[in-house]
């Protein structure tokens, strides 16, 4: 039933359309002015007052289906303005276990109530490329984003989800952490995920800017060590989009928004059990259940048939050598880490314009610990700081008496694994070069980063030549880099058609960026 501040407001709107239509405003100018929408405009526009009063009349002694839950979704636009007619609609399934309308009819009746009460909600102007759809079993997306959300103490705190999509299908499986990602994090919830699809595709699509690559080599990825070896025994093939092509993973880009507008928003946070036991309810009752706009079918209808096409994933994978607390973050110009809300020194010099300035951190209940490869010496070793925002620095990361030598030092050993040929060479470099040995060292340095395969037995030819200088060590791994290729190719040469089963063989200090803690979306 209409109340009577709700027919002073209708009336109110149907005056001010007749004022503003008489100043020459169009239709669309004045539902933009008055937060309507544009039928209602042209409905008011050809009434009559009388009409109009017949209208009301006529509203008052009209009920709808969901009156009885008025109240309730004026709360909700109220507290919520953003909410869309979907999360109305879903949350009267799940709050209130009514689903006796379509969400047609909940949209329009949460409009009527906008309108009424001038409640306007913005837009997202985001579009999508349409995309070919994929055969079944042939590919999954995953994604990553993050969301700030209102805790049930009042607080606000941050939460990281990883989102797999069956690129056929539209199945979808999601899961949550409350604090940023680390490797095993991501190998856990692929084989999460896996069990929850019951198989896996043959491949499997990220965003190259995220968090397995480094860099592309003509197609040839780069990837952490423990998630390569992952992949390796899984034996999934892994496709990597530009940042400058998401229309190849815009299945999972829409997910990520869709979890994030219409299961996250304006949900408080208790603890994460119960957040993930909603979220994989909201999944059953909505995110797969309702029907796909583009594909006009349910995912959990059209994931029965593509369940059978997927492969089979076989015993449980075994975490072998990684450390459950070693995750990456960068050293930034100011020679600082961010972790948990907080900064941490590093030595002065640390940051380097021609390096990928990636930090290993390991904590216990007390201390963290800063290195610069994942097993190498510790750099800087800081007591965990309580509450966010505050600044922890050791003093003497900010000396500079011989820090640079020092640390340049310090890099080439943990960047070589041979140690030995490492201390022979920043030996012989110090006493023949006394005054220039920054300069030279940086020359090594450049080397080991351009030919990490070939520089210690670049160093062994030193030895054996009996030079001592940082040029004639780039020179030398410039000279066998065109040897080898030249054996590539006369390799080739001889047999052309093995020439794809041949793959190169990187170190483990070539992976320069690992995961940094789930980008914003």
């Amino acid at each position: 039933m209409e109340s009577e501040d709700e027919d002073v407001e209708r009336l109110k709107i149907y005056n001010e359309v007749h004022r503003l239509r008489s100043e020459g405003f169009s239709n669309s100018a004045i539902a933009r002015k008055l937060d309507i929408s544009r039928n209602t405009v042209i409905d008011y526009v050809s009434m009559t007052p009388d009409e109009f009063y017949l209208f009301v009349i006529s509203l008052q002694s009209r009920s709808k289906i969901l009156d009885p839950f008025r109240e309730k979704i004026l709360g909700w636009i109220k507290e919520h303005p953003d909410i869309s007619g979907a999360q109305v609609f879903d949350w009267l399934e799940e709050k209130e276990n009514f689903n006796s309308v379509s969400e047609g009819t909940v949209r329009n009746y949460v409009n009527e109530l906008r309108e009424i009460y001038h409640i306007p909600k913005v837009l997202s102007s985001r579009q999508y490329s349409t995309v070919p759809e994929l055969p079944m079993g042939q590919q999954i997306q995953v994604d990553f984003g993050q969301t700030r959300v209102l805790t049930t103490s009042g607080e606000y705190k941050r939460l990281y989800l990883i989102g797999f999509v069956l690129a056929h299908s539209r199945y979808k499986y999601i899961e949550w952490l409350d604090r940023p990602f680390r490797t095993t994090d991501l190998i856990r919830m692929h084989e999460n995920a896996f069990r929850f699809y019951g198989g896996m595709t043959t491949e499997i699509v990220y965003d190259q800017d995220r968090l397995l690559a480094v860099s592309e080599n003509a197609g040839d990825l780069i990837m952490t060590t423990e998630f390569t070896k992952y992949q390796q025994a899984r034996k999934f093939k892994v496709y990597l989009c530009r940042s400058s092509d998401p229309e190849s993973k815009g299945k999972i880009e829409q997910v990520i928004k869709y979890v994030k507008n219409n299961f996250a928003k304006n949900r408080r946070f208790d603890n994460l059990i119960d957040w993930q036991d909603s979220c994989m309810r909201w999944l059953k009752r909505t995110g797969n259940y309702k029907k796909h706009h583009n594909t006009k079918k349910r995912p959990v209808e059209v994931y029965a048939l593509e369940k059978q096409h997927l492969q089979k994933v076989s015993g449980t994978y075994i975490f072998e050598d990684i450390s459950l607390s070693s995750i990456t973050r960068k050293i930034h110009k100011d020679n600082v880490i961010r972790f948990e809300g907080n900064r941490y020194s590093v030595p002065l010099g640390t940051y380097r314009n021609d390096t990928s300035n990636i930090a290993y951190v390991d904590t216990d209940d007390e201390y963290l610990y800063i290195r610069l490869q994942q097993s190498g010496k510790i750099l800087a070793k800081h007591k965990k700081a309580e509450g966010n925002g505050k600044v922890i620095s050791d003093p003497s990361h900010r000396k500079r008496s011989q820090t640079k030598r020092d640390l340049l030092i310090q890099q080439i050993e943990e960047m070589l694994e041979d140690k030995q040929a490492a201390n022979w060479l920043v030996g012989v470099l110090a006493e023949e070069y006394p005054r220039h040995l920054i300069d030279q060292l940086k020359v090594v340095q450049s080397v080991i980063l351009k030919y990490p395969i070939l520089v210690e037995k670049a160093i062994d030819e030193m030895k054996r030549l009996r030079l001592k200088s940082a040029n004639d060590l780039r020179d030398i791994a410039l000279s066998l880099e065109i040897q080898s290729k030249k054996q590539e190719s006369d390799t080739v040469t001889v047999n052309e058609k093995y020439k794809d089963l041949v793959a190169p063989e990187r170190k483990e200090d070539i992976y320069l960026r690992v995961l940094q803690g789930g980008a914003n979306k």
